[in-house]
């Protein structure tokens, strides 16, 4: 059983609002102070500290927060595993080129297996997840891109390539492009925090170029709307290889690459620190 401390350190680390933080829990806002101020006078440190009228974390706060986390979430999955009956519940994020082309066939085999069980899917990307993961409304998440992987305990889930799109007969089809005839092109693109856009940024930084080096970037977090967009003509794209599968295959979209720029890039399963179950979730994923 989780220090109830603790949880109020926690929900005043995620709402950085001592009003709100009471609200959430239900208590008084002196409560909430006198919770804080146990644990500063337990650890000999303060936890938290005002800049101007914003409540910032102390580095020990810091510290103490990383800590708490992985405790707060043990706690909970050891009382959800002692309560009598205890359906197998899991909350799973994946990261959107994960989540609607990867995992459906290992979410089809977890609910089979486990007909009772209660079972969520939060698709988005990447930096939403890890901070539900962080916040505690996930088990494990499924993500792409780059992130802290020290924060986290984490495993290499699959390796994907990753490669630049186009219409067929289009200028660029099947060869590899040199990053001026890229300039020419309009770049559609996902939203900032996305896996798939860090991986095409990355690769443009290796040639000491940004998003800005082109004059036609589009925005668009949805990878429906990407693949049509490309198929019409309206400009080109840099997708992961399961993402465009089908359309490779039925030709109506094609390939190409960017000269001298490999690219590919990793999913990875990551959770808490610490997390008791943590080899339980990877072992699914086998």
């Amino acid at each position: 059983m989780l220090d109830p401390r603790w949880n109020t350190f926690l929900v005043l680390c995620e709402t950085m609002n001592y009003t709100r933080a009471a609200e959430r829990l239900c208590l008084t806002q002196p409560a909430v102070t006198h919770h804080i101020h146990h644990l500063e006078d337990h650890y000999g440190c303060r936890l938290f500290t005002y800049e101007g009228k914003v409540l910032r974390l102390t580095e020990a706060g810091l510290r103490l927060r990383e800590y708490t986390r992985s405790l707060a979430y043990n706690s909970q999955k050891v009382e959800e595993a002692m309560a009598a009956p205890a359906p197998v519940s899991l909350r799973v994020g994946a990261s959107k080129t994960i989540g609607e082309f990867v995992i459906a066939p290992k979410v089809e085999r977890f609910l089979r297996e486990h007909p009772e069980a209660s079972f969520s899917l939060m698709v988005d990307n990447t930096q939403v997840l890890l901070r539900a993961l962080e916040a505690g409304r996930l088990d494990f998440v499924l993500v792409e891109g780059f992130f802290e992987r020290n924060r986290y305990e984490t495993r290499l889930y699959r390796q994907e390539e990753f490669f630049g799109v186009c219409p067929p007969g289009h200028r660029l089809a099947g060869r590899a492009a040199t990053m001026e005839e890229l300039e020419d092109e309009r770049i559609l693109i996902r939203e900032v925090g996305s896996g798939t856009r860090a991986i095409f940024e990355d690769a443009l930084r290796r040639h000491n170029r940004t998003l800005r080096s082109f004059p036609k970037v589009s925005a668009i977090s949805d990878f429906s709307t990407i693949k049509a967009l490309v198929v019409d003509g309206l400009g080109v794209s840099f997708l992961y290889a399961p993402v465009v599968e089908r359309e490779l295959a039925q030709g109506t979209l094609a390939r190409f690459d960017l000269a001298d720029t490999p690219m590919s890039g990793a999913f990875y399963f990551a959770c808490l620190k610490d997390n008791l179950f943590a080899r339980t979730w990877a072992d699914w994923l086998e």
